[in-house]
């Protein structure tokens, strides 16, 4: 494998195969206890958000690898979409020892690199999730076919679904949609970044975006604004909260409402709790070839 080979050329290096998830936290955990100096997440969003996980608050640094098919978080911090001209950077700063400590999200636990989304995108992932197989070969397509029918037939959008509540005393009772933001792009559609929260960044508190209403029209404005770049355009129906440190979210009746957590849907759930904590993790940053 050329990643491999070329990471040998001056590191010892162990290759581990994940084979379900959840597997990435344990081998990244593992490491963090020999106290080994860094783990490769080699694979896609998923895999890195496991592989932060396991090493957060360790002396263990995290590198990135593309290996998905989107690859939101490696994007961000400037990484080629393609795993074998990543190797580079990679290595670059592998060699300059350049490990800078970055913040992460946590939700009930969990950390995250770049966003968590609740409501509606999760319900999206979820039914992108059903079909698994076909991610790889039809990946963004996939997510457009998803993303249409479960806002025509498998989501309710007629009531809000859930309740906000910021630690410093901002309240919501209209949610129907929010994506919480450790970083900015809130992904890729191809080559063109969906830009939400241009104040999303690892030295920063969290941003969190809600749409308290899933109108035709508010969604293609966001659509539109969040392309053209700079950030979503002040509308109804849209609120963001930036500088956010702690908040909670629970459910409006007995019915739970769906999350994921980079790109991975974790369930429903009746409540959610997230915190910014600054310098989780060591991140090797990608150099200059």
């Amino acid at each position: 494998m050329t990643v491999h080979r070329e990471l040998s050329r001056a590191h010892d290096v162990d290759v581990v195969e994940t084979n379900r998830r959840g597997h990435a936290i344990r081998f990244a955990q593992d490491a963090a206890r020999r106290e080994l100096d860094a783990v490769i997440a080699f694979g896609g969003d998923g895999t890195l958000n496991e592989v932060a996980t396991g090493v957060a608050g360790s002396g263990t640094a995290l590198g990135v690898l593309p290996g998905g098919s989107t690859n939101v978080f490696a994007r961000t911090i400037g990484m080629p979409n393609d795993p074998v001209a990543a190797v580079w950077p990679l290595m670059a700063g592998l060699r300059a020892n350049d490990l800078r400590p970055i913040g992460l999200g946590r939700v009930n636990g969990r950390y995250f690199c770049f966003h968590t989304g609740v409501g509606f995108d999760a319900a999206v992932v979820a039914a992108v999730e059903r079909h698994a197989s076909l991610k790889r070969w039809f990946g963004h397509p996939l997510f457009i076919w998803a993303g249409l029918t479960t806002w025509w037939r498998g989501y309710d959008r007629s009531r809000p679904q859930f309740t906000l509540r910021a630690d410093d005393g901002r309240t919501c009772d209209e949610g129907r949609f929010t994506v919480v933001l450790n970083t900015n792009p809130y992904t890729y559609l191809g080559n063109r970044a969906l830009d939400v929260a241009p104040s999303a960044g690892l030295s920063n508190a969290l941003v969190a975006v809600t749409f308290t209403d899933l109108q035709v029209m508010t969604l293609i404005r966001a659509l539109g604004s969040s392309l053209r770049g700079g950030g979503l355009a002040a509308a109804d129906g849209v609120l963001e909260w930036s500088a956010v440190k702690g908040l909670t979210i629970e459910t409006i009746g007995d019915r739970g409402v769906p999350f994921q957590v980079d790109g991975d849907h974790l369930g429903d759930v009746a409540s959610l709790r997230f915190e910014h904590v600054p310098n989780a993790v060591r991140l090797v940053w990608p150099g200059q070839v």
